[in-house]
């Protein structure tokens, strides 16, 4: 998609975003056949729910279809929230991790996987866990210091609601 054409649609659909508490993460636009798609990713510190994709893509439809922003053709529209393997980029992502494990890729090479305690304006205070029956260790990271950060999914981890029963 052209920055141009990016930046307009990204003009016109934040404010739609922005007014349901919604942060506006991307715009793809992509060839699927003879049609355009044109996907919106959506999220918050709370997640976003299937109703509030739905109810926002509706919006959306009805504003592209007051405007020219799509031009001719047909196109798909598909609301959804980032995936869980989404990259972390933003000092958002970050913070909505926090007590998430995550794999982090270092500026100067080497990986570490480590859960996110809390963030800051200028890193994260982790918690690497032990091997082999070792104690988890604290480590404070720098973001300078990540060049890439994804969420670990974890199967068997217990959420806070159920920790806290």
């Amino acid at each position: 998609m052209s920055t141009t054409q990016s930046d307009r649609l990204r003009g016109l659909l934040e404010p739609l975003v922005a007014a349901r508490g919604l942060d506006l993460e991307d715009i793809e636009l992509s060839k699927a056949g003879k049609r355009r798609m044109l996907r919106i990713i959506v999220d918050s510190d709370e997640g976003v729910e299937l109703d509030a994709c739905a109810e926002l893509s509706r919006e959306v439809s009805d504003r592209l279809d007051e405007t020219d922003a799509m031009g001719d053709g047909e196109y798909v529209l598909e609301v959804s929230s980032p995936g869980a393997d989404r990259p972390l980029t933003e000092h958002r992502h970050y913070v909505r991790a926090i007590g998430r494990l995550v794999k982090f890729q270092l500026s100067e090479g080497g990986e570490l996987i480590a859960r996110i305690l809390d963030v800051d304006d200028e890193g994260m205070d982790l918690e690497v866990p032990g091997v082999k029956g070792r104690k988890a260790t604290a480590r404070r990271i720098a973001f300078a210091d990540v060049a890439r950060a994804r969420v670990e999914i974890e199967f068997n981890r217990k959420d806070k609601k159920e920790e806290e029963a």
